[in-house]
Protein backbone atom coordinates (compact mmCIF):
# COMPACT_ATOMS: atom_id res chain seq x y z
CA UNK A 1 0.00 0.00 0.00
CA UNK A 2 1.37 3.38 -0.99
CA UNK A 3 0.53 5.41 2.09
CA UNK A 4 2.23 8.52 0.77
CA UNK A 5 -0.90 9.17 -1.24
CA UNK A 6 -3.31 9.06 1.73
CA UNK A 7 -4.66 12.60 1.44
CA UNK A 8 -8.26 13.74 1.32
CA UNK A 9 -9.65 10.49 2.71
CA UNK A 10 -13.45 10.57 2.75
CA UNK A 11 -14.06 8.13 5.60
CA UNK A 12 -11.91 6.37 8.16
CA UNK A 13 -13.39 3.37 9.98
CA UNK A 14 -11.87 2.28 13.29
CA UNK A 15 -13.30 -1.13 14.26
CA UNK A 16 -12.04 -3.55 16.87
CA UNK A 17 -11.55 -6.25 14.21
CA UNK A 18 -11.20 -6.27 10.44
CA UNK A 19 -11.89 -9.48 8.49
CA UNK A 20 -10.60 -8.77 4.97
CA UNK A 21 -11.66 -12.23 3.67
CA UNK A 22 -8.36 -12.56 1.84
CA UNK A 23 -6.13 -15.63 1.59
CA UNK A 24 -5.48 -17.21 4.97
CA UNK A 25 -8.56 -15.51 6.49
CA UNK A 26 -6.61 -13.06 8.70
CA UNK A 27 -8.29 -11.19 11.55
CA UNK A 28 -6.74 -7.77 12.08
CA UNK A 29 -6.88 -5.80 15.32
CA UNK A 30 -5.67 -2.25 15.83
CA UNK A 31 -6.25 -1.36 12.20
CA UNK A 32 -8.40 1.12 10.29
CA UNK A 33 -9.97 1.11 6.85
CA UNK A 34 -9.75 4.19 4.65
CA UNK A 35 -12.33 4.99 1.96
CA UNK A 36 -11.76 7.50 -0.82
CA UNK A 37 -13.98 8.14 -3.87
CA UNK A 38 -16.02 5.03 -3.18
CA UNK A 39 -12.95 2.79 -3.11
CA UNK A 40 -10.96 1.13 -0.34
CA UNK A 41 -7.83 3.28 -0.20
CA UNK A 42 -5.97 1.28 2.44
CA UNK A 43 -6.09 -0.90 5.52
CA UNK A 44 -3.46 0.47 7.84
CA UNK A 45 -2.49 0.63 11.52
CA UNK A 46 -4.99 2.69 13.49
CA UNK A 47 -2.32 4.93 15.02
CA UNK A 48 -1.10 5.84 11.56
CA UNK A 49 -4.64 6.38 10.29
CA UNK A 50 -5.43 8.84 13.05
CA UNK A 51 -2.78 11.18 11.65
CA UNK A 52 -4.52 11.43 8.27
CA UNK A 53 -6.82 14.19 7.12
CA UNK A 54 -10.34 12.89 6.64
CA UNK A 55 -13.88 14.18 6.30
CA UNK A 56 -15.38 11.53 8.59
CA UNK A 57 -14.12 9.41 11.48
CA UNK A 58 -16.31 6.45 12.49
CA UNK A 59 -15.44 4.78 15.79
CA UNK A 60 -16.57 1.15 16.01
CA UNK A 61 -15.02 -0.01 19.30
CA UNK A 62 -16.80 -3.40 19.60
CA UNK A 63 -17.46 -4.04 15.93
CA UNK A 64 -16.20 -6.47 13.32
CA UNK A 65 -15.70 -4.95 9.88
CA UNK A 66 -16.00 -7.24 6.87
CA UNK A 67 -17.03 -7.24 3.20
CA UNK A 68 -20.74 -6.86 2.53
CA UNK A 69 -22.53 -10.17 2.07
CA UNK A 70 -23.38 -11.45 -1.41
CA UNK A 71 -26.70 -13.24 -1.81
CA UNK A 72 -25.95 -15.16 -5.00
CA UNK A 73 -29.48 -16.41 -5.73
CA UNK A 74 -33.00 -15.25 -5.04
CA UNK A 75 -36.35 -14.13 -6.39
CA UNK A 76 -36.79 -10.83 -4.59
CA UNK A 77 -40.34 -9.95 -5.60
CA UNK A 78 -41.55 -13.27 -4.19
CA UNK A 79 -41.26 -11.67 -0.76
CA UNK A 80 -44.92 -10.76 -1.30
CA UNK A 81 -45.70 -14.52 -1.30
CA UNK A 82 -43.89 -15.08 2.02
CA UNK A 83 -45.79 -17.64 4.09
CA UNK A 84 -48.47 -18.17 1.45
CA UNK A 85 -47.79 -21.84 0.64
CA UNK A 86 -45.72 -23.41 3.39
CA UNK A 87 -44.99 -27.07 4.03
CA UNK A 88 -45.36 -28.35 0.45
CA UNK A 89 -42.92 -30.42 -1.63
CA UNK A 90 -41.22 -28.53 -4.44
CA UNK A 91 -43.32 -29.59 -7.41
CA UNK A 92 -46.61 -29.27 -5.49
CA UNK A 93 -45.47 -25.89 -4.19
CA UNK A 94 -44.61 -24.74 -7.71
CA UNK A 95 -47.40 -26.26 -9.78
CA UNK A 96 -50.34 -25.94 -7.40
CA UNK A 97 -49.52 -22.74 -5.55
CA UNK A 98 -46.72 -20.49 -6.80
CA UNK A 99 -47.17 -20.63 -10.58
CA UNK A 100 -50.96 -20.05 -10.35
CA UNK A 101 -50.39 -17.13 -7.96
CA UNK A 102 -47.75 -15.67 -10.26
CA UNK A 103 -50.08 -16.02 -13.23
CA UNK A 104 -52.72 -14.00 -11.43
CA UNK A 105 -50.75 -11.38 -9.55
CA UNK A 106 -47.32 -10.73 -11.08
CA UNK A 107 -47.07 -7.30 -12.71
CA UNK A 108 -44.67 -4.38 -12.79
CA UNK A 109 -46.30 -3.01 -9.63
CA UNK A 110 -46.00 -6.36 -7.85
CA UNK A 111 -42.31 -6.66 -8.77
CA UNK A 112 -41.57 -3.07 -7.78
CA UNK A 113 -43.10 -3.40 -4.31
CA UNK A 114 -41.86 -6.96 -3.68
CA UNK A 115 -38.31 -6.19 -4.77
CA UNK A 116 -38.15 -3.04 -2.64
CA UNK A 117 -39.33 -5.04 0.39
CA UNK A 118 -36.69 -7.70 -0.25
CA UNK A 119 -33.89 -5.20 -0.80
CA UNK A 120 -34.69 -3.46 2.47
CA UNK A 121 -34.64 -6.78 4.34
CA UNK A 122 -31.34 -7.76 2.76
CA UNK A 123 -29.70 -4.42 3.48
CA UNK A 124 -30.68 -4.56 7.13
CA UNK A 125 -29.08 -8.01 7.40
CA UNK A 126 -25.73 -7.05 5.89
CA UNK A 127 -26.27 -8.00 2.24
CA UNK A 128 -24.77 -5.45 -0.14
CA UNK A 129 -25.00 -7.47 -3.39
CA UNK A 130 -27.79 -9.78 -4.53
CA UNK A 131 -28.55 -11.85 -7.60
CA UNK A 132 -32.14 -11.98 -8.76
CA UNK A 133 -34.00 -14.16 -11.22
CA UNK A 134 -37.56 -12.99 -11.76
CA UNK A 135 -40.03 -11.39 -14.11
CA UNK A 136 -39.75 -7.69 -15.01
CA UNK A 137 -36.02 -7.56 -14.17
CA UNK A 138 -35.88 -4.02 -15.52
CA UNK A 139 -38.11 -2.97 -12.62
CA UNK A 140 -35.93 -4.70 -10.02
CA UNK A 141 -32.83 -3.18 -11.62
CA UNK A 142 -34.30 0.30 -11.26
CA UNK A 143 -35.28 -0.30 -7.62
CA UNK A 144 -31.79 -1.66 -6.86
CA UNK A 145 -30.16 1.35 -8.51
CA UNK A 146 -32.31 3.75 -6.50
CA UNK A 147 -31.67 1.88 -3.25
CA UNK A 148 -27.92 1.90 -3.85
CA UNK A 149 -27.48 -1.87 -3.62
CA UNK A 150 -25.36 -3.88 -6.05
CA UNK A 151 -27.29 -6.43 -8.13
CA UNK A 152 -27.07 -9.09 -10.80
CA UNK A 153 -30.31 -9.46 -12.77
CA UNK A 154 -30.66 -12.88 -14.38
CA UNK A 155 -33.44 -12.32 -16.88
CA UNK A 156 -35.77 -15.32 -16.99
CA UNK A 157 -36.03 -17.64 -19.99
CA UNK A 158 -38.71 -20.34 -20.33
CA UNK A 159 -40.12 -22.29 -23.25
CA UNK A 160 -43.59 -21.00 -22.36
CA UNK A 161 -45.31 -17.63 -21.85
CA UNK A 162 -45.29 -15.68 -18.60
CA UNK A 163 -46.33 -12.26 -17.37
CA UNK A 164 -43.07 -10.91 -18.82
CA UNK A 165 -43.12 -12.40 -22.31
CA UNK A 166 -44.65 -14.72 -24.86
CA UNK A 167 -41.72 -17.14 -25.11
CA UNK A 168 -37.96 -17.42 -25.63
CA UNK A 169 -37.75 -14.92 -28.49
CA UNK A 170 -39.31 -12.14 -26.44
CA UNK A 171 -37.32 -13.05 -23.32
CA UNK A 172 -34.07 -12.77 -25.27
CA UNK A 173 -35.09 -9.49 -26.88
CA UNK A 174 -36.05 -7.86 -23.59
CA UNK A 175 -33.11 -9.29 -21.67
CA UNK A 176 -30.53 -8.18 -24.20
CA UNK A 177 -32.06 -4.70 -24.23
CA UNK A 178 -31.73 -4.61 -20.43
CA UNK A 179 -28.10 -5.64 -20.73
CA UNK A 180 -27.49 -2.78 -23.15
CA UNK A 181 -29.05 -0.34 -20.67
CA UNK A 182 -26.62 -1.31 -17.91
CA UNK A 183 -23.56 -2.39 -19.88
CA UNK A 184 -21.48 0.48 -18.48
CA UNK A 185 -22.70 0.15 -14.87
CA UNK A 186 -20.41 -1.13 -12.13
CA UNK A 187 -23.28 -1.83 -9.74
CA UNK A 188 -26.00 -3.39 -11.96
CA UNK A 189 -25.11 -6.48 -14.01
CA UNK A 190 -27.28 -8.53 -16.34
CA UNK A 191 -27.04 -12.31 -16.77
CA UNK A 192 -28.91 -14.97 -18.70
CA UNK A 193 -31.41 -16.80 -16.50
CA UNK A 194 -32.70 -19.99 -18.16
CA UNK A 195 -35.00 -21.25 -15.42
CA UNK A 196 -34.10 -24.95 -15.35
CA UNK A 197 -33.34 -27.84 -17.71
CA UNK A 198 -36.92 -29.10 -17.37
CA UNK A 199 -38.47 -25.75 -18.41
CA UNK A 200 -36.06 -24.77 -21.21
CA UNK A 201 -35.46 -26.87 -24.33
CA UNK A 202 -32.28 -27.49 -26.27
CA UNK A 203 -32.92 -24.72 -28.81
CA UNK A 204 -33.21 -21.96 -26.21
CA UNK A 205 -30.35 -23.37 -24.12
CA UNK A 206 -28.15 -23.48 -27.20
CA UNK A 207 -28.98 -19.85 -27.86
CA UNK A 208 -28.09 -18.96 -24.26
CA UNK A 209 -24.71 -20.68 -24.66
CA UNK A 210 -24.04 -18.83 -27.91
CA UNK A 211 -24.96 -15.37 -26.59
CA UNK A 212 -23.15 -15.86 -23.29
CA UNK A 213 -19.96 -16.83 -25.08
CA UNK A 214 -20.27 -13.97 -27.54
CA UNK A 215 -21.00 -11.35 -24.87
CA UNK A 216 -18.85 -12.84 -22.08
CA UNK A 217 -21.99 -12.82 -19.94
CA UNK A 218 -22.92 -14.92 -16.89
CA UNK A 219 -25.56 -17.66 -16.86
CA UNK A 220 -27.57 -18.63 -13.80
CA UNK A 221 -29.76 -21.76 -13.82
CA UNK A 222 -31.59 -23.96 -11.29
CA UNK A 223 -29.96 -27.37 -11.63
CA UNK A 224 -30.48 -30.84 -10.18
CA UNK A 225 -32.62 -29.51 -7.36
CA UNK A 226 -34.36 -32.83 -6.68
CA UNK A 227 -33.89 -36.54 -7.34
CA UNK A 228 -37.13 -36.50 -9.33
CA UNK A 229 -35.72 -33.89 -11.70
CA UNK A 230 -32.70 -36.10 -12.38
CA UNK A 231 -34.74 -39.29 -12.77
CA UNK A 232 -37.18 -37.63 -15.17
CA UNK A 233 -34.31 -36.21 -17.25
CA UNK A 234 -32.60 -39.59 -17.57
CA UNK A 235 -35.88 -41.21 -18.70
CA UNK A 236 -36.55 -38.46 -21.26
CA UNK A 237 -33.07 -37.74 -22.61
CA UNK A 238 -30.78 -40.54 -21.42
CA UNK A 239 -28.63 -37.88 -19.76
CA UNK A 240 -28.39 -36.37 -16.33
CA UNK A 241 -29.15 -32.61 -16.50
CA UNK A 242 -25.51 -31.63 -15.87
CA UNK A 243 -24.39 -33.92 -18.70
CA UNK A 244 -26.96 -32.36 -21.03
CA UNK A 245 -25.87 -28.82 -20.15
CA UNK A 246 -22.24 -29.75 -20.74
CA UNK A 247 -23.09 -31.10 -24.21
CA UNK A 248 -25.05 -27.94 -25.04
CA UNK A 249 -22.16 -25.67 -24.03
CA UNK A 250 -23.94 -24.15 -21.01
CA UNK A 251 -21.36 -25.19 -18.41
CA UNK A 252 -18.36 -22.93 -18.12
CA UNK A 253 -16.54 -20.49 -15.83
CA UNK A 254 -19.37 -17.94 -16.16
CA UNK A 255 -22.09 -20.46 -15.18
CA UNK A 256 -23.81 -20.31 -11.80
CA UNK A 257 -25.56 -23.59 -10.94
CA UNK A 258 -28.20 -23.20 -8.24
CA UNK A 259 -29.20 -25.85 -5.64
CA UNK A 260 -27.33 -29.00 -6.81
CA UNK A 261 -28.84 -31.25 -4.16
CA UNK A 262 -28.63 -34.49 -6.17
CA UNK A 263 -25.04 -34.92 -7.34
CA UNK A 264 -22.96 -37.93 -8.27
CA UNK A 265 -19.16 -37.98 -8.24
CA UNK A 266 -19.26 -37.62 -12.03
CA UNK A 267 -21.53 -34.57 -11.73
CA UNK A 268 -19.09 -32.91 -9.36
CA UNK A 269 -16.20 -33.77 -11.68
CA UNK A 270 -18.04 -32.09 -14.58
CA UNK A 271 -18.61 -28.93 -12.54
CA UNK A 272 -14.94 -28.83 -11.60
CA UNK A 273 -13.79 -29.59 -15.14
CA UNK A 274 -15.82 -26.70 -16.56
CA UNK A 275 -14.98 -24.41 -13.62
CA UNK A 276 -18.68 -23.74 -13.07
CA UNK A 277 -19.90 -22.29 -9.78
CA UNK A 278 -22.30 -23.82 -7.25
CA UNK A 279 -24.89 -21.65 -5.50
CA UNK A 280 -25.97 -23.37 -2.29
CA UNK A 281 -29.43 -22.52 -0.86
CA UNK A 282 -29.62 -24.76 2.22
CA UNK A 283 -32.68 -23.37 3.98
CA UNK A 284 -34.91 -23.42 0.90
CA UNK A 285 -33.72 -26.94 0.12
CA UNK A 286 -34.53 -28.03 3.67
CA UNK A 287 -37.96 -26.40 3.70
CA UNK A 288 -38.95 -27.95 0.37
CA UNK A 289 -37.30 -31.28 1.30
CA UNK A 290 -35.36 -31.06 -1.96
CA UNK A 291 -32.24 -32.75 -0.68
CA UNK A 292 -28.77 -31.97 0.63
CA UNK A 293 -26.06 -30.33 -1.41
CA UNK A 294 -22.63 -31.99 -0.87
CA UNK A 295 -20.76 -28.76 -0.18
CA UNK A 296 -17.65 -30.34 1.30
CA UNK A 297 -17.31 -32.76 -1.62
CA UNK A 298 -17.57 -29.90 -4.12
CA UNK A 299 -15.10 -27.85 -2.11
CA UNK A 300 -12.64 -30.76 -2.08
CA UNK A 301 -13.01 -31.08 -5.86
CA UNK A 302 -12.16 -27.42 -6.35
CA UNK A 303 -15.66 -26.17 -7.17
CA UNK A 304 -16.32 -22.61 -6.02
CA UNK A 305 -19.38 -22.69 -3.73
CA UNK A 306 -21.35 -19.51 -3.07
CA UNK A 307 -24.49 -18.96 -1.03
CA UNK A 308 -28.05 -17.83 -1.72
CA UNK A 309 -31.26 -17.56 0.23
CA UNK A 310 -33.60 -18.35 -2.68
CA UNK A 311 -36.89 -16.45 -2.45
CA UNK A 312 -38.80 -15.61 0.72
CA UNK A 313 -41.68 -17.79 -0.48
CA UNK A 314 -39.58 -20.90 0.18
CA UNK A 315 -37.19 -19.84 2.93
CA UNK A 316 -38.95 -17.63 4.43
CA UNK A 317 -36.32 -14.97 5.12
CA UNK A 318 -33.47 -13.32 3.27
CA UNK A 319 -31.05 -13.46 6.19
CA UNK A 320 -27.71 -14.46 4.67
CA UNK A 321 -25.97 -14.67 8.06
CA UNK A 322 -28.62 -17.19 9.06
CA UNK A 323 -28.07 -18.98 5.77
CA UNK A 324 -24.32 -19.31 6.25
CA UNK A 325 -24.88 -20.66 9.76
CA UNK A 326 -27.24 -23.30 8.35
CA UNK A 327 -24.74 -24.07 5.58
CA UNK A 328 -21.94 -24.62 8.09
CA UNK A 329 -24.02 -26.86 10.34
CA UNK A 330 -25.70 -28.83 7.56
CA UNK A 331 -22.41 -29.29 5.71
CA UNK A 332 -20.97 -31.11 8.70
CA UNK A 333 -23.94 -33.47 8.95
CA UNK A 334 -23.95 -34.25 5.24
CA UNK A 335 -20.20 -34.97 5.25
CA UNK A 336 -20.38 -36.82 8.61
CA UNK A 337 -17.41 -34.67 9.55
CA UNK A 338 -17.43 -31.95 12.19
CA UNK A 339 -14.50 -30.24 10.46
CA UNK A 340 -16.39 -29.87 7.18
CA UNK A 341 -17.47 -26.38 6.04
CA UNK A 342 -15.50 -24.59 8.78
CA UNK A 343 -16.54 -21.15 9.96
CA UNK A 344 -14.07 -19.22 7.80
CA UNK A 345 -15.25 -21.09 4.69
CA UNK A 346 -18.88 -20.34 5.51
CA UNK A 347 -18.01 -16.63 5.62
CA UNK A 348 -16.14 -17.01 2.33
CA UNK A 349 -19.21 -18.57 0.70
CA UNK A 350 -21.17 -15.42 1.53
CA UNK A 351 -18.45 -12.96 0.46
CA UNK A 352 -15.50 -13.66 -1.84
CA UNK A 353 -16.92 -16.92 -3.23
CA UNK A 354 -20.14 -15.12 -4.12
CA UNK A 355 -18.16 -12.41 -5.87
CA UNK A 356 -16.24 -15.04 -7.85
CA UNK A 357 -19.45 -16.79 -8.83
CA UNK A 358 -20.97 -13.55 -10.13
CA UNK A 359 -17.72 -12.57 -11.86
CA UNK A 360 -17.27 -9.39 -9.81
CA UNK A 361 -14.43 -10.41 -7.48
CA UNK A 362 -12.26 -7.69 -9.05
CA UNK A 363 -14.73 -5.19 -7.58
CA UNK A 364 -15.98 -6.61 -4.27
CA UNK A 365 -16.00 -9.67 -2.01
CA UNK A 366 -12.93 -8.82 0.07
CA UNK A 367 -11.52 -5.75 1.75
CA UNK A 368 -8.47 -4.81 -0.30
CA UNK A 369 -7.03 -1.54 -1.51
CA UNK A 370 -8.37 -0.78 -4.98
CA UNK A 371 -11.68 -2.61 -4.54
CA UNK A 372 -14.97 -0.81 -4.17
CA UNK A 373 -15.94 -0.03 -0.60
CA UNK A 374 -18.77 -2.49 0.10
CA UNK A 375 -18.32 -2.84 3.85
CA UNK A 376 -20.47 -3.83 6.82
CA UNK A 377 -19.96 -3.30 10.56
CA UNK A 378 -21.41 -5.79 13.04
CA UNK A 379 -21.65 -4.98 16.76
CA UNK A 380 -20.37 -7.92 18.82
CA UNK A 381 -20.96 -6.33 22.23
CA UNK A 382 -24.29 -8.08 22.90
CA UNK A 383 -24.46 -10.71 25.65
CA UNK A 384 -25.31 -13.43 23.10
CA UNK A 385 -21.88 -12.89 21.50
CA UNK A 386 -19.88 -13.02 24.74
CA UNK A 387 -17.13 -13.90 25.26
CA UNK A 388 -15.42 -13.25 21.94
CA UNK A 389 -12.50 -15.63 21.53
CA UNK A 390 -12.60 -15.15 17.77
CA UNK A 391 -15.04 -12.94 15.87
CA UNK A 392 -15.25 -15.45 13.02
CA UNK A 393 -16.95 -18.00 15.27
CA UNK A 394 -19.44 -15.44 16.58
CA UNK A 395 -20.31 -14.26 13.09
CA UNK A 396 -21.05 -17.79 11.90
CA UNK A 397 -22.45 -19.69 14.86
CA UNK A 398 -24.51 -17.10 16.77
CA UNK A 399 -27.65 -15.20 15.78
CA UNK A 400 -25.99 -12.11 14.37
CA UNK A 401 -27.84 -10.45 11.48
CA UNK A 402 -29.77 -8.13 13.83
CA UNK A 403 -26.41 -6.82 15.06
CA UNK A 404 -25.45 -5.38 11.66
CA UNK A 405 -25.35 -1.66 12.41
CA UNK A 406 -23.74 0.02 9.41
CA UNK A 407 -23.08 -0.65 5.77
CA UNK A 408 -21.42 1.20 2.95
CA UNK A 409 -21.83 0.36 -0.73
CA UNK A 410 -19.32 1.95 -3.04
CA UNK A 411 -18.42 4.14 -0.07
CA UNK A 412 -21.98 5.43 0.39
CA UNK A 413 -23.62 4.91 3.78
CA UNK A 414 -26.69 2.75 3.12
CA UNK A 415 -27.36 1.52 6.67
CA UNK A 416 -26.77 3.96 9.52
CA UNK A 417 -27.03 2.52 13.03
CA UNK A 418 -29.57 -0.02 11.76
CA UNK A 419 -31.66 2.51 9.84
CA UNK A 420 -32.01 2.47 6.05
CA UNK A 421 -30.91 5.67 4.37
CA UNK A 422 -32.39 5.08 0.90
CA UNK A 423 -35.67 3.25 1.58
CA UNK A 424 -38.70 4.02 3.79
CA UNK A 425 -39.41 0.99 6.00
CA UNK A 426 -42.88 2.19 7.03
CA UNK A 427 -43.96 2.68 3.41
CA UNK A 428 -42.66 -0.78 2.48
CA UNK A 429 -44.62 -2.42 5.29
CA UNK A 430 -47.80 -0.62 4.25
CA UNK A 431 -47.38 -1.79 0.65
CA UNK A 432 -46.75 -5.37 1.76
CA UNK A 433 -49.92 -5.29 3.84
CA UNK A 434 -51.83 -3.89 0.85
CA UNK A 435 -50.70 -6.88 -1.24
CA UNK A 436 -51.68 -9.35 1.49
CA UNK A 437 -55.20 -7.91 1.56
CA UNK A 438 -55.39 -7.93 -2.24
CA UNK A 439 -54.12 -11.50 -2.68
CA UNK A 440 -56.25 -12.77 0.23
CA UNK A 441 -59.35 -11.15 -1.22
CA UNK A 442 -60.00 -9.05 1.87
Amino acid sequence: MNRADHTDIDTLLFPRWILPMTEGCPVLEGHALAIRDGMIDAILPADEARRLNTKEHVELPEHALMPGLINAHGHSAMSLFRGMADDQPLHTWLNDHIWPAEGRWVSEEFVRDGSALAIAEMLRGGTTTFSDMYFFPEVTADIARRAGIRAQLSFPIFDFPSAWGSGPEEYFRKGLALRDTYKHSDTIFVAFGPHAPYTVGDDALGKVAMFAEELDAPIQIHLQETAQEVDDAVKQTGLRPIERLAKLGILGPRTQCVHLTCLSEDDIALLAQHRSHAIHCPESNLKLASGFSPVEAMRAAGVNVALGTDGAASNNDLDLFGELRTAALLGKAVASNAAAVPDHYALSMATINGARALGIDHLVGSLEAGKQADVIAIDLSDLAQQPVYTPVSQLVYTQISHRVQHSWIKGRRILDNGALTTLDSRELIEKAQYWRRKISGE
